[in-house]
């Protein structure tokens, strides 16, 4: 078990961390995006100042419908949103088009006529969180990113069962840190980091491999239902009870929305979010009305299913209906829904978003510490554990650590400056942060590869505090924007984002520091070893961190 825990643990480290920092700054995706596009923040600063217009939602449902008839008439499916609350309570339609693919179009409240892309004015492209969350599940692929994400996890489940069956006192260090001791110290950051949020991190891998058991385990939905988006989609409609009736082929009107939403919102005690018109115009035609969350239920609930209420269009007979909370399908669903929220934290409002915040850095740390922790054990004593080869590859390893911890620190902060940096007209700009990311990750690669261990671990410490402490700064060059004006406007989302870079330049700082006047200790031989290890080895002990 304990050779188990160290070879698990060691090859999915690297991937694990990155996983679990980006994991970790996804749970505050929405603010990340918000800071992202300034322009967009600052204008929605000044809407909140203005007093709300009075929205006439009767006349917004008609127009959109009204639209959707025009263009979109043989489309499965249509989705109003009368009210949007996150594009400046515009009116948007959604539909499934020809690939069964979401498309939307954002229609002017007082026309209902279609939008132009740049109505929102000089906003700039941006990927902004949601490329945290994209990578932190997929790594930017979602094909064979989701497996080898997912490999990753049960690996890191085994690691933590094994790491508990070979743990001597678990209980004892719930409290035990000795600092300055060397591999004792790094062995005790490792401990506290698991022990203190082990059922978090169970919970956060087994829930992220459920949420994708679709794809990982497709073999019993193949075999009954055959392959295929028709398949599945069939299977999800069995599976939550939601099977729409065939058409009949009957042209149908759709009647005045306002009237029905009014009664749905009603019926489930919440303001409608969204309405849904399944087979429009034609005889089967069903309208399902979807309520909005506040704030509050968030906090009090788990499952963040809103609550709804479905109609016949032909007959306005109430067909089925859920509560805010309840999901269709029974048990199975409402566990696979409440497993999702679990692992996305959408309970619990901004305390438990920092709570899961400071519990994904505990298991970047754990990944990390263990990481180090496997180089630090073998620099004062080399054995023969990979053969001749042992040099290349723990040199290779001591290069994958420095990359994989402060170098990931350096392609997110990087991510950070190319968002300030990259001209808001750039044609795919969204896409040249990503490589900024990428890019950036690759040359720290490179660098601790080219460089000793101890010099690149300073190096790159430094330059991830280099790149930090000013990122604030950044913002009134770039965008006419700073730290105490997004105070004083009540935009703690925008000054979130930079007091955490300060706070982790800070810390990288400190680190650098840290490695820098510490003493290389000098290398022993293994017990049974030979007294002089070779010269490479040599040198790799004398340049650790």
């Amino acid at each position: 078990m304990a050779w188990l825990h160290t070879w698990a643990g060691l090859w999915f480290s690297w991937l694990l961390y990155a996983v679990f920092l980006t994991g970790t700054l996804a749970v505050f995706s929405e603010a990340i995006s918000h800071w992202m596009n300034p322009e967009h923040a600052i204008e929605e600063a000044r809407t909140a100042q203005r007093e709300a217009p009075t929205v006439d939602r009767s006349r917004r449902l008609d127009m959109a419908v009204q639209y959707m008839s025009r263009n979109h008439g043989g489309a499965n499916m249509w989705e109003i949103w009368p009210v949007n609350r996150h594009h400046d309570n515009g009116l948007v339609a959604y539909w499934f088009d020809q690939n069964h693919q979401y498309a939307d179009a954002e229609l002017d409240p007082d026309t209902g006529e279609p939008l132009p892309e740049e109505h929102h004015g000089e906003g700039r492209q941006t990927a902004g969180g949601a490329h945290f969350v994209n990578f932190h599940y997929t790594l930017h692929s979602p094909g064979i990113g989701l497996w080898i994400v997912a490999l990753a996890g049960m690996a890191m489940l085994v690691a933590l069962v094994s790491g508990i069956i070979t743990h001597k006192r678990i209980f004892k260090d719930f409290f035990t840190f000795r600092s300055g001791k060397g591999q004792r110290s790094w062995l005790d950051a490792h401990n506290a980091a698991a022990v203190l949020t082990l059922p978090f991190q169970f919970m956060i891998a087994y829930t992220g491999i459920v949420i994708s058991s679709l794809t990982l385990m497709p073999a019993p939905i193949a075999g009954v239902y055959g392959t295929g988006p028709d398949a599945e989609r069939q299977y999800l409609a069995e599976y939550t009870g939601d099977t729409p009736p065939a058409r009949t082929g009957q042209p149908l009107a759709v009647p005045a929305l306002e009237p029905i939403v009014a009664r749905a919102e009603k019926l489930i005690g919440q303001e409608a979010r969204a309405i849904v018109i399944t087979h429009p115009e034609d005889g089967s035609m069903r309208i399902g009305v979807y309520g909005w969350n506040e704030d509050a239920e968030t906090r009090s609930r788990i499952s963040s299913t809103t609550g709804m209420a479905e109609y016949s269009a032909a007959t306005g007979e109430l067909l089925r209906s859920r509560p805010a909370g309840g999901v269709a399908g029974g048990a199975p669903s409402l566990l696979q829904q409440a497993m999702s929220d679990l692992h996305m934290v959408k309970f619990g409002g901004l305390a438990m978003k920092w709570l899961y915040f400071v519990c994904g850095l505990a298991g970047a740390a754990m990944m990390g510490t263990g990481a180090v922790l496997f180089m630090v054990k073998r620099r004062t004593r080399m054995g023969d554990e990979f053969g001749a080869a042992t040099a290349r590859m723990y040199r290779l390893i001591e290069g994958l650590n420095v990359a994989a911890l402060a170098g990931l620190g350096i392609a997110c902060i990087a991510y950070f400056w190319a968002n300030r940096l990259l001209p808001v007209a750039l044609e795919q700009r969204a896409a040249w942060e990503i490589r900024a990311f990428f890019g950036a990750w690759a040359l720290t690669l490179l660098h601790a590869w080219l460089c000793s261990p101890r010099r690149a671990w300073i190096i790159q410490l430094s330059l991830l505090a280099a790149l930090c402490l000013p990122l604030p700064a950044l913002s009134p060059l770039a965008v006419g924007d700073h730290l105490a004006a997004q105070i004083a406007r009540d935009d703690w989302e925008s000054a979130g984002v930079e007091l955490a870079t300060l706070a982790f330049g800070m810390l990288a700082a400190w680190g650098a520091w840290r490695v820098a006047r510490r003493k290389p200790a000098a290398a022993r031989p293994a017990r049974g070893a030979t007294p002089a290890a070779p010269a490479s080895i040599q040198e790799i002990s004398h340049d650790h961190a």
